[in-house]
């Protein structure tokens, strides 16, 4: 990965749609090689999927809470009986195993309180080995973004290619040996 590749993901970060042209141009390539790129960060990964972003709000999603979930036990049969419940669940938009108090820190999405009542009484208190929940609404969202904090792609790419430069230097002494 070098700069022109983390300049590639900028511009796809900001828009997933934008032709291929448009990004070469952005960029500084010619538009095969540019797409070139687009493809081996595709198929190694690092392009996981290209996603619509919609808005809640016109949706009628108006309601974002973030739940704590104690378990109460943390063997890895209820982790993953856990971790298997909510991945089914809609409205579960993100979950994270968590350290500190909580065994588990869940972003649900809903329309309303009674939505997010049902979800709690009908879903998540009957998940096996749920102990504890505490809620805490969301009363304004000051900030979302989906796209990844790639710094500067220049000093990025300086750290990247350092890095493979010293990978390079092990190998070269390893041979010697």
């Amino acid at each position: 990965m070098d700069a022109i590749d983390l300049k590639i993901l900028s511009e796809l970060q900001k828009n997933a749609r934008i032709a291929n042209v448009d990004l070469a141009r952005a960029v500084s390539l010619s538009p095969s090689p540019c797409l070139a790129r687009v493809r081996a960060l595709e198929q190694s990964g690092t392009i996981d999927r290209y996603v619509t972003l919609l808005d809640p709000k016109k949706l009628g999603l108006t309601v974002s809470v973030l739940v704590q979930v104690t378990l109460e036990k943390q063997v890895e049969s209820a982790l993953e009986i856990f971790e298997q419940a909510v991945r089914e669940r809609p409205e579960v938009m993100e979950c994270y195993l968590m350290t500190g108090d909580a065994d588990y820190l869940l972003r649900v999405l809903v329309p309303d309180v009674t939505a997010f009542e049902r979800f709690i009484l009908d879903f998540l208190s009957r998940v096996p080995g749920v102990g504890n929940i505490k809620s805490s609404f969301a009363l304004k969202q000051v900030k979302y973004q989906t796209a990844l904090p790639l710094g500067n792609s220049d000093t990025r790419a300086n750290r990247v290619n350092t890095s493979r430069d010293a990978s390079a230097r092990l190998r070269r002494r390893a041979k010697k040996r």
